[in-house]
């Protein structure tokens, strides 16, 4: 079982900047790939961004690349997502997950554990 907390949401000016953090539970964190999707008001969840456990290759969505970078420090049991040049698109709730297989993550959005959400507004 791994349990994930995700902090570091808020409410930011258009232009501004996060840092969303997940700190996970359990020995095994380094062995699992990491992700971010977000849910907007009356949107599907999406995936946003993810990190893989074998060997740290990243992956985002369009949408957030130049803008967006994931980053872990398996140490701290902690993924991060850093969030610049935000803009009101990017309000939504974002939720980390984890899944051994980056696949399950990237491609299919099924990973096996989520977190609560935390929830990012960005103002125009």
């Amino acid at each position: 079982q791994v349990q994930l907390v995700e902090s570091g949401g808020g409410l930011v000016q258009a232009g501004g900047s996060l840092r969303l953090s997940c700190a996970a539970s359990g020995r095994t964190f380094s062995r699992y790939s990491m992700g971010w999707f977000r849910q907007a008001p009356g949107k599907e969840r999406e995936f946003v961004a993810a990190i893989s456990g074998s060997d740290g290759s990243t992956y985002y969505v369009d949408s957030v690349k130049g803008r967006f970078t994931i980053s872990r420090d398996n140490a701290k049991n902690t993924v991060y997502l850093q969030m610049n040049s935000l803009k009101p698109e990017d309000t939504a709730v974002y939720y980390c997950a984890a899944d051994s297989i980056i696949r399950r993550i990237v491609v299919v959005a099924t990973p096996d554990y989520w977190g609560q959400g935390t929830q990012v507004t960005v103002s125009s």
